[in-house]
């Protein structure tokens, strides 16, 4: 059964857990040497650090003060009902506190935001091999967009390359 949980923004002494839960989800997808993110650049990107930016949110979910999970999430935009939303970049919950319903209550927390914003829309990607988190999504009402739209990428070498190329009409 589950003890007391609670569900709250992230404020910086949080970020050692953020960091570990990261870390705990690339260990899960296979990727754990693709974490890149230390302590210093989380509290530079999370706003943390006076004089930063915020790119993104977190929520941590805590059953009797123990971390359970964590949504990192910012804001999107819907051109085509010109109005604002939330891309979940990462869901996890930790093993041990599965089966809770603590994934449930990151993303309804998420679900509520969104509403409280006059927003359109709650969206991620999940792994195609990741069968047990596509049929938890596809139980709270989440549609597979996988026949119409495909994710596209550029990084590292490609985002740098592409950066080179410069502007039309600047003379590059």
């Amino acid at each position: 059964m589950a003890g007391q949980v609670t569900v709250r923004a992230a404020v910086a002494s949080d970020v050692p857990v953020i960091l570990e839960i990261i870390k705990e989800l690339a260990l899960y997808e296979n990727e754990p040497d693709k974490v890149l993110a230390t302590q210093e650049s989380l509290h530079n990107t999370l706003g943390f650090k006076e004089g930063s930016k915020c790119y993104a949110k977190t929520l941590l979910l805590y059953e009797d003060d123990k971390p359970a999970g964590m949504a990192l999430y910012f804001n999107s935009y819907s051109t085509w009902r010109a109005k604002p939303g939330i891309y979940l970049e990462d869901l996890f919950v930790r093993p041990q506190f599965r089966g809770k319903g603590y994934g449930t209550t990151l993303l309804a927390t998420l679900a509520k935001e969104v509403l409280d914003i006059d927003g359109a829309r709650l969206e991620w990607s999940v792994l195609r091999w990741n069968e047990p988190s596509i049929k938890f999504y596809e139980g709270i009402g989440a549609t597979d967009l996988g026949k119409e739209w495909q994710q596209m990428r550029v990084d590292e070498d490609a985002l740098k390359n592409l950066a080179k190329r410069g502007v039309f009409g600047d003379g590059k």
